[in-house]
């Protein structure tokens, strides 16, 4: 079966890009379609798969690809694979299920990340500029119409959660398979055994102390609708330690707002001191409404509870019993509202609190590799034979 892999754009490094390593693994011979394509912004991960991008692929696009985003349902379409595949496999936060190609001859499927966030959630996106949400309304009325039709256009809707499938059936009238995304497997060559200490399955994987730090941790994208700035000000006020891993236009505006030594920014991380990151932090902080979250599922599959805000991904990755009930044991701390002190508060009470890690890692498992590649088989075996 000759399958292509189809992605928005590969301008940055996130959770969306580590699905794509994955399906990149499990079919070693699909070429990479995206719209636009940054080496450097995506540390090398990608090259020699890329096999074709779009018009918009030149530097500045690369770089401010938000300013284009009007044209890129344009882009997507100029990318045609005819009927050269038996399958796409999109992977899409908005623009890549919207791909050209023969539906006579090419099985669909695309995992959904989100809808698109600027057609269909504008005022959480656009945080701080309400000129661009009232001046912008007919493009994002355009989007939505166009995001309706594109998602009309792949076979299978899968869905990286409930929370997602739940604004598929919403925004696209449509059905959708949920499919967790994959943790990836350098964050389990190294985890915790029932005993309270560390096994090391893999040689290559150095044993990481049993003792945790005293950091908390946050990584992801320094954007705007990730409420970073939360963060930041929790610990102003804290005056806990804090790591900070990861780039973006608010990194500049991030530093500034830490106005305490305890605060640590770092940039982009290779795997073996990630995972050590991951491992020794005490906790780690999400304070914005995920879609997932696959970053508190990373955390969590190293034995570390994370505090979130209490909406979306977050409910279905974090357990909480003293706020949702339940007889589970605790992995994190959800925290009711998006605001400094509902986080301050929430990371006061963690810090009266004991957690099994041991217990954490294993909650983790159902988000591993395997697992996700075992589901894209299984659609693709269901897609196939009906």
């Amino acid at each position: 079966m000759k399958i292509a892999l189809v992605h928005d754009y590969l301008n940055q490094f996130g959770g969306g890009e580590r699905v794509l390593l994955s399906l990149m693994k499990q079919f070693p011979d699909a070429p990479v379609y995206t719209l636009l394509y940054d080496k450097e912004k995506t540390h090398g991960l990608f090259e020699g798969r890329v096999q074709k991008t779009s018009f918009l692929d030149f530097p500045f696009a690369r770089s401010h690809h938000r300013l284009f985003i009007p044209l890129m349902p344009a882009a997507a379409r100029s990318i045609s694979l005819g009927s050269e595949y038996d399958l796409i496999i999109s992977d899409s936060h908005g623009f890549s299920k919207g791909i050209s190609y023969d539906r006579t001859k090419t099985k669909h499927i695309s995992y959904i990340h989100t809808p698109l966030r600027y057609a269909w959630e504008t005022d959480s996106y656009f945080l701080t500029s309400p000129l661009i949400r009232f001046f912008g309304a007919p493009i994002f009325a355009y989007l939505r119409q166009w995001d309706y039709r594109a998602a009309q256009q792949p076979d299978l809707l899968l869905a990286n959660s409930s929370n997602i499938a739940a604004k598929i059936k919403r925004y696209y009238n449509r059905d959708s398979v949920i499919l967790y995304p994959p943790v990836p497997p350098f964050l389990k060559e190294v985890s915790r055994a029932r005993d309270g200490g560390f096994r090391n399955p893999s040689p290559a994987a150095p044993v990481l102390p049993l003792e945790k730090g005293e950091y908390y941790l946050a990584l992801g994208r320094l954007l705007e609708y990730k409420r970073f700035d939360l963060i930041v000000e929790a610990f102003n006020e804290l005056k806990l330690p804090l790591k900070i891993v990861g780039a973006g236009r608010l990194s500049s505006s991030l530093r500034a707002q830490a106005r305490q030594f305890k605060i640590e920014f770092l940039p982009f991380q290779p795997e073996e001191k990630l995972r050590e990151l991951y491992s020794n932090a005490k906790a780690f902080i999400m304070a914005n409404d995920e879609d997932f979250g696959l970053v508190m599922a990373e955390a969590q599959s190293c034995g570390t509870p994370v505090i979130a805000y209490g909406k979306g991904g977050a409910l279905e990755i974090v357990q909480d019993c003293h706020s949702r009930g339940g007889g589970n044991p605790d992995t994190g701390i959800l925290f009711p509202d998006q605001t400094v002190d509902s986080l301050v508060s929430a990371i006061n009470r963690f810090e009266a609190m004991t957690f099994d890690r041991s217990i954490i890692s294993k909650t983790a498992e159902r988000f591993s590799e395997e697992n996700f590649q075992k589901g894209i088989q299984q659609t693709i075996d269901r897609l196939f034979t009906t």
